[in-house]
């Protein structure tokens, strides 16, 4: 069975339309449980969702009422809905969801390296949109509560579709996607940095310009904050007509080093930013492009690139993971475990499991650290290189050892806004964001002090 929810509520069994359920609340109940297919969803949620927060007292009951009658429509069908834990679930098995299926088109698309390869998927993507999220089921206010994440995936697609098109050469198409787009986010940093480039390719370069006037206004109006390190770094090269925005390729406020793509450092800290490789923390289904280390030699050139090692160490390490990628595997693994347990005691002081796991791989790394003289004349501890393919991971292992050591480690913060979760080092207690350029949901956000 197929189910659509990108645009008016809609069931189709072998290309026929199904009417389930009388009623709009039925149908609006089975919609919000498709969009958590898989998982159980609380009656108390149910019941907030389907009265906007105001449920009556017999809201309980109805609920069970329209499930009982959900599942009489959906047996015929081989949909089931189950009772687990205080709420409901429907099953993954047996049919198709079209917002499942968009996150998934996305997902592929998000890792697929050819520009037209990846044009076609978000293509397949988008054309399921037909219009608002359960356009006839959920007023408008429901909708501004649900459509977060899902609206979200569709800007992060036409973000990604419009990057492609860039690289295609295609800047007239790129621009007629997004202008609309940053109408409606203005202050949007990606989506505007995007179009800044798209404007440049196009020969408006003035519109560039104002565009980005326009956006830093909003931002210090809406939001209080400057413009983020990507979309300054789009300004300067429109500016000074840098001719690399001519040309077609990756974003330009990607940071490239070695061919790799890198995160923005936001931390403050090595052992911070080795935690901020991966983006989307407190998400459950992580959105393309969370995951930085993607491979051992985006490893071993971040650590590099962030002063954990010396460029020699550097091209020693790529030879040695050329030779033996099978170990180079395993190590990439231990450096995701490493990274799982340092965010998890930054933002948990109290997980001893957490912290005693950094401690293992810190004492570890202390038996092949080595105190040796810098160019300067100071002295530093180094990770020798016999370490072999470990030594990124040791290095990170140090460096969390020192953050957590140090005092400064009281004035770590998280941004949360649930897409990112990265941590920076903020003694003012002032900012709001980490401002990664992507973030910032609203002006009474702030940062929980951790």
């Amino acid at each position: 069975m197929e189910f659509r929810l990108l645009g008016p509520f809609e069931a189709r069994h072998d290309g026929r339309t199904v009417e389930l359920g009388v009623r709009r609340q039925e149908r609006c109940l089975l919609g919000l449980l498709l969009l958590d297919t898989g998982r159980v969803v609380s009656t108390d949620r149910l019941a907030d969702l389907l009265w906007n927060g105001r449920p009556p007292a017999a809201a309980r009951g109805a609920v069970q009422t329209y499930v009982g009658r959900l599942r009489a429509a959906l047996h015929p069908y081989g949909v089931r809905i189950g009772t687990r834990g205080g709420g409901y679930v429907v099953d993954r098995v047996g049919h198709r969801v079209d917002v499942d299926e968009f996150g998934d088109l996305v997902r592929v698309a998000g890792v697929t390296a050819e520009p037209d390869a990846r044009v076609r998927l978000l293509d397949r993507g988008l054309a399921l949109w037909r219009g608002p999220l359960l356009a006839d089921v959920a007023n408008g206010e429901l909708r501004d509560r649900l459509h977060g994440t899902v609206e979200e995936l569709r800007l992060v697609a036409v973000e990604l579709r419009a990057e492609a098109q860039l690289a295609l050469g295609r800047h007239g198409p790129a621009i007629a996607d997004l202008l609309p787009l940053v109408a409606r986010h203005p202050t949007r940093e990606q989506l505007v940095a995007v179009l800044m480039t798209a404007l440049y390719r196009g020969a408006r370069r003035a519109d560039a310009l104002r565009l980005y006037r326009t956006t830093r206004e909003r931002l210090a109006v809406d939001v209080g904050v400057e413009p983020g390190p990507r979309l300054r770094e789009v300004y300067r090269r429109v500016l000074a007509g840098d001719d690399r925005l001519e040309r077609s390729g990756r974003p330009v406020y990607e940071v490239r080093v070695r061919d790799e793509s890198l995160p923005w450092s936001v931390g403050g800290h090595p052992a911070l930013d080795f935690c901020n490789t991966y983006a989307g923390w407190g998400r459950d289904s992580p959105l393309p492009g969370a995951e930085w280390l993607r491979g051992y030699r985006t490893l071993a050139v971040w650590a590099g690139h962030v002063g954990l090692t010396d460029e020699v160490s550097v091209n020693r390490l790529l030879h040695l993971a050329r030779r033996d990628p099978g170990t180079a595997e395993a190590v990439l693994a231990e450096a995701r475990t490493l990274r799982t347990a340092l965010y998890a005691s930054l933002v948990d002081p109290a997980d001893r499991r957490a912290f005693d796991a950094v401690a293992r791989a810190a004492g570890a790394a202390a038996r092949t650290a080595v105190f040796r003289r810098t160019a300067d004349g100071r002295g530093r501890w180094w990770i020798d290189l016999a370490a072999g393919l470990r030594l990124p991971v040791h290095a990170a292992a140090f460096s969390a050892a020192q953050l957590l050591a140090d005092p400064g480690r009281l004035t770590v913060r998280a941004c949360p806004d649930e897409r990112c979760g990265w941590l920076f080092l903020d003694d003012s207690g002032l900012r709001r964001w980490c401002s990664l350029g992507t973030c910032g949901g609203g002006a009474g956000a702030s940062c929980r002090s951790i």
